[in-house]
């Protein structure tokens, strides 16, 4: 009698009885090991960077599981099954961002900082204000990212139960930052590591698997799934070429640019990609953790190419649109066709085990800012317990888990890749420009990190309000208003040049620092790496 019951299975949907079953063991599995790693969560280096007691191979493969997001499978492969070779793009600048990462600020962020990234910006320049603007700007970064991932979480759980009721995807968007409101809780930046690690494995091996499937049926001949994906495009073959997306028009072209741009200076100004670097004992094994890592994305992006031109061939634009994930639901789908609901319910588990590891890291970033930064540097000058800074980070996190699960709601019907290409906009005007200046040019002050700071935040928030991503167009996230006046979805073209060149303007018009002490310090150290304290080891 069970078997049969759960052999059956809706077209859309697989088997929802079945779906739940293996979500909640992959939930309870996780859960345990957070559980059982939090226990040695008590000082705030534990729980900030895991004591930099990870491997650079460990934190490679944390930093792989932290980076491939919702975004990176779920957005992707629907983007590339609708849109083609435009879709493919957001996987080419995700990938090509590592590079500049890992060139110019993976070495010298680990020998400069220690919890954040306002531990760099505010080595040589005046504590108070600079930590005050990464704050915010940290905060800023976060919860974009945040809105992807419970997004994605919201558009993957309502394809498993077929659900297109917008009450019932957003209590499944709530259910999503509760429970990862508890992983952060629980187990700290220890326990979001190793889960983190153990869906990178999972993630890359099941997509693996769907690629070897399709290989398999297609018998290697990848011009063949090609012309089945065209075929099923109704014979447009647009799909193979640049421009279907982002060749419409001039106002889509110059989308692309400033999706590029953002997308590919983005990843240096992440914090919680950056906060990675810390919990590794030393430079060389954070150089070590980028390369890793830079070899696992890097396979992951190809694959899915593979991934999202199957999911055009086997599943179809028309019904991928129309399910209750819509663009994000492709993968899903795809996993039902090739080998069934069981398969279908893995990957599906699999992506939901990525949300909830990347909104955790997402949300240990936040609230370390917050009480690190914030309270600790600014509000306390320096005054405040570890015990207490622990305290505010987790009250953070709870404060910050609510207002990720409301917007979330608000941004549902989005694509998720589109969401987070916002999430790297903000970084890459409001961070990236600070990061560099204060790692590579002496003259920086604290009035250029200032300016660039609020600057890049202020310019890519009040852009992208006014944009169509946000009201105007039939799929914003407010729908029935317009009052967009910018014309470009995502700001980056205007707001990241206006973070470098406030941080160039606010440096010669404000006064100088009169730190070169600190500022030979700080090139000795991040260039070096003498000087860096060796962290206890855990």
């Amino acid at each position: 009698m069970t078997t049969t019951y759960l052999a059956a299975s809706s077209s859309e949907a697989g088997n929802p009885v079945l779906n739940i079953i293996i979500f909640v063991a992959f939930i309870v599995v996780t859960m345990t090991i957070v559980t059982r790693v939090g226990k040695k969560t008590s000082a705030a280096s534990d729980f900030y960077t895991g004591g930099a007691s990870f491997s650079g191979t460990q934190n490679g493969l944390a930093i792989a599981g932290d980076y491939l997001s919702a975004a990176s499978f779920l957005g992707i492969v629907g983007s590339v099954a609708l849109t083609g070779y435009d879709g493919f793009l957001y996987s080419i600048g995700f990938f090509v961002a590592w590079v500049i990462a890992l060139l110019l600020v993976a070495e010298p962020l680990r020998n400069t900082g220690k919890f954040t990234m306002a531990d760099v910006l505010s080595f040589r320049l005046k504590q108070r204000p600079v930590r005050l603007a990464a704050s915010f700007a940290t905060l800023g970064v976060t919860l974009f990212y945040l809105i992807a991932q419970m997004a994605g979480a919201g558009a993957l759980v309502s394809t498993l139960l077929d659900i297109h009721n917008k009450g019932g995807q957003a209590l499944v968007i709530a259910i999503v930052g509760v429970v990862m409101i508890a992983y952060v809780l629980i187990g700290g930046m220890k326990g979001t590591t190793y889960v983190q690690m153990i869906k990178a494995v999972l993630l890359i091996a099941g997509v693996f698997i769907m690629v070897v499937i399709v290989f398999a049926a297609y018998r290697g001949d990848f011009s063949h799934l090609l012309e089945k994906a065209v075929e099923m495009h109704g014979g447009d073959t647009a799909i193979l070429d640049p421009g279907m997306k982002y060749g419409v028009d001039t106002a889509h072209k110059l989308d692309f640019i400033s999706l590029g741009l953002a997308l590919c200076l983005g990843v240096a100004g992440l914090p919680h990609v950056l906060m990675r670097f810390y919990t590794v004992p030393t430079a060389r094994e954070a150089r070590k953790s980028v390369v890793s890592a830079i070899v696992l994305i890097g396979v992951f992006y190809l694959m899915t190419l593979v991934v999202g031109y199957a999911a055009a061939a086997y599943v179809g634009p028309e019904r991928i649109s129309n399910s209750a994930g819509g663009a994000n639901s492709a993968a899903p789908l795809l996993a039902l066709e090739l080998a069934g609901p069981v398969f279908m319910a893995l990957i599906s588990a699999v992506a939901f085990a990525t949300v909830l590891a990347v909104v955790a890291g997402l949300a240990i970033t936040a609230s370390a800012s917050v009480a690190h930064d914030l309270y600790h540097s600014v509000i306390r000058r320096g005054e405040s317990t570890e015990e207490e800074q622990v305290r505010v980070s987790k009250i953070t996190v709870v404060v910050l888990g609510v207002i990720a699960i409301v917007l979330g709601i608000l941004a549902m019907d989005q694509n998720v890749a589109f969401l987070v290409s916002l999430a790297f906009c903000v970084a890459a005007s409001a961070n990236l420009p600070t990061i560099l200046f204060s790692l590579y040019w002496k003259r920086f002050n604290t009035t250029g990190a200032v300016w660039s700071t609020y600057g890049g935040l202020i310019s890519a928030l009040v852009l992208l309000i006014f944009s169509p991503a946000v009201s105007g167009a039939k799929d914003s996230m407010i729908s029935g208003v317009d009052f967009s006046w910018f014309p470009l979805t995502n700001p980056g073209l205007i707001s990241i040049p206006v973070g470098f060149l406030l941080a160039v303007l606010g440096t010669y018009l404000g006064k100088p620092d009169h730190k070169e002490a600190l500022q030979a310090e700080m090139e000795v150290r991040s260039l070096t790496g003498v000087g860096v304290e060796a962290p206890v080891q855990h």
